[in-house]
């Protein structure tokens, strides 16, 4: 489970990770992106590169 906030419904939102993309920033930073559960808004993550 991966924790991202959403924005429109100004909460926390547990999502699976098997829901999550793996993107990379320009900058070569990795990130994660989901969709809320609730309101299906975007959400987005920037990880660690550990």
């Amino acid at each position: 489970m991966v924790t991202f906030y959403c924005v429109k419904c100004r909460a926390k939102k547990e999502v699976e990770e098997s829901a999550t993309e793996k993107r990379t920033l320009k900058n070569g930073r990795p990130a994660l992106a989901a969709k809320c559960p609730d309101c299906g808004t975007g959400m987005f993550k920037i990880v660690s590169s550990k």
